[in-house]
């Protein structure tokens, strides 16, 4: 890979570590500790050092990166029962250590550790007191494995910003766009630096979402992980913005082969083909009407459809008064669908692309943007789904479930029904189907509660918590009828109640006291 200015030496960033901890250690006025420091070299010593964080979390996130994996829990978790850490600093250090270590390329599979922060997050959030902190703790020690596996991938690091190319705050969002525009990592770098330290969060958001969905690289890892570290910075707070940001912006430019730029690749053909679609939906697109038939009419389209189809399909319900929350229904239910069909990583990642895309588009303020964004989550599906032909022997459809026969009341209904997901998952979603129809708001919300539990008693990977967060949160945002069926399609992915637990757990509980 191309060598970047975001990108330090592997003895570079070990070096920087040693002496850090060694100035530290000496600042009482003991200085004799340099005659024990190993020589360094003057091309080391010219080498950029990593990035510097905020002083005040600079050293809880020295600790996630200096302790080992097999101490880390207990360390973090004596500094929570004495009070030198709380909860938002611990979410804090999780992510930037993480975006300081990890080398968000490609944006996925190691890098996870950072992508899964908010879901962890959002995980905790909705846990019960006595589970608070597993989420957490699972992801820290998330963060060892992956930062293990960079270690031995080339040990990357992030580098300083290079001051001396930062645009002035009034040339920010044009220099962005420009560098973006040209897949330009290095201005992309030092414009990204300026749009934190001088424009407004909102319109930074609205720049990153557009580029974060610009393509289908990386299966749609990218625009989750714009939403997902946004979301952890309304948490942890803008004073930590800056490293995070570059990491994206530096994720974003991620490709294959010669510049995008210059070529026409067919994932970069969406997004240019809806720019001028965009410009042809009505003012009024916002205020349709939301239409059960025409969702369903547009799932039945998205289990063939190209995805220029899917865009033109789009444009042409929202032209036709149909609102976007009924496109948006159907674009969930095929995901789900596509689940159902073709369990497994890739379809997995259709539903979390499309919470992502979903969030964007909610918390985006240009109306341009928002266009943009629902036809690209159109245009992305038929990437998911690939050949059709592939699909064509297999019969499960959302919109075809069936309800479960002598499904038992009250909690041994909801028992058997987790407790099935472990085994057939069609019977399993027939099952969550029937529970959800039957008790309602109520009823769902203790299928959430039950699937919650087992995330944190037997999840044991980034996906398990990337996807669950999704699929619970986005159930909220889908029309009565749909949204119970999307629900039940989760039990493709979900955890049952007879697996084994995560021994992790044991560990966790005892660290936190």
């Amino acid at each position: 890979m191309k060598r970047s200015h975001l990108i330090n030496g592997v003895s570079g960033r070990r070096r920087f570590l040693q002496l850090a901890a060694a100035s530290s250690a000496a600042s009482i006025g003991d200085f004799g500790f340099l005659a024990r420091l190993p020589r360094v070299s003057a091309e080391e010593a010219a080498r950029v050092v990593a990035v510097r964080l905020d002083p005040s979390i600079e050293p809880l996130v020295r600790l996630l990166e200096d302790t080992p994996q097999d101490r880390l829990l207990e360390e973090v978790g004596y500094r929570v029962r004495n009070g030198s850490a709380g909860y938002r600093e611990v979410l804090a250090a999780l992510q930037l250590a993480g975006v300081r270590n990890i080398q968000p390329r490609p944006v996925g599979f190691k890098f996870h550790a950072v992508l899964v922060v908010n879901s962890a997050h959002l995980a905790s959030l909705s846990s019960p007191d006595r589970d608070r902190w597993l989420p957490i703790f699972w992801a820290l020690d998330h963060f060892k494995n992956s930062q293990q596996r960079d270690v031995e991938q080339g040990d990357w690091t992030m580098g300083g910003v290079e001051e001396n190319a930062v645009p002035p705050v009034h040339r920010a969002v044009p220099a962005y766009q420009e560098a973006m525009d040209r897949w330009d990592e290095a201005g992309a770098d030092a414009a990204t630096a300026s749009l934190v330290r001088g424009v407004g969060a909102q319109q930074v958001f609205d720049l990153l979402a557009r580029y974060g969905a610009r393509d289908f690289r990386d299966i749609g890892h990218k625009i989750i992980y714009v939403a997902n570290a946004w979301r952890t910075l309304q948490t942890i707070g803008w004073e930590h913005a800056e490293p995070i940001l570059r990491s994206i912006s530096y994720a974003l430019l991620m490709h294959e082969g010669n510049n995008p730029a210059d070529r026409d690749a067919e994932v970069d053909r969406p997004w240019r083909l809806h720019v001028a679609k965009a410009a042809a939906i009505p003012k009024e697109w916002q205020a349709g009407r939301r239409d059960a038939a025409a969702a369903a009419s547009f799932l039945g389209m998205l289990r063939q459809c190209s995805w220029e189809e899917a865009g033109d399909e789009t444009v042409r319900l929202l032209t036709a008064g149909i609102g976007p929350e009924s496109v948006w229904d159907a674009l969930f239910s095929a995901s789900g669908e596509l689940l159902m069909r073709r369990p497994g990583i890739l379809s997995l990642h259709a539903v979390t692309s499309m919470n992502a895309l979903h969030y964007a588009y909610r918390q985006s303020y240009q109306e341009d943007t928002r266009k943009m964004l629902l036809l690209q989550a159109a245009a992305f599906l038929p990437f998911f789904r690939q050949d059709p032909a592939a699909l064509a022997d297999q019969t499960e459809r959302i919109d075809g479930l069936a309800p479960w026969e002598n499904l038992p009341e009250g909690s041994e209904g909801l028992s058997e029904t987790l407790s099935a997901i472990t085994g057939n998952r069609y019977e399993a979603a027939r099952r969550v189907l029937t529970w959800c129809e039957r008790g309602g708001s109520e009823g769902v919300e203790e299928f959430i509660r039950g699937a919650r539990r087992l995330l944190f008693l037997k999840g044991s990977n980034a996906h398990d918590y990337k996807f669950t967060s999704a699929v619970l949160e986005d159930y909220a945002a889908l029309a009565p009828g749909i949204r119970e069926r999307f629900l039940a399609s989760s039990v493709y992915n979900l955890r049952g109640s007879d697996e084994r637990d995560n021994p992790l757990v044991e560990r966790i509980r005892a660290a936190v006291g």
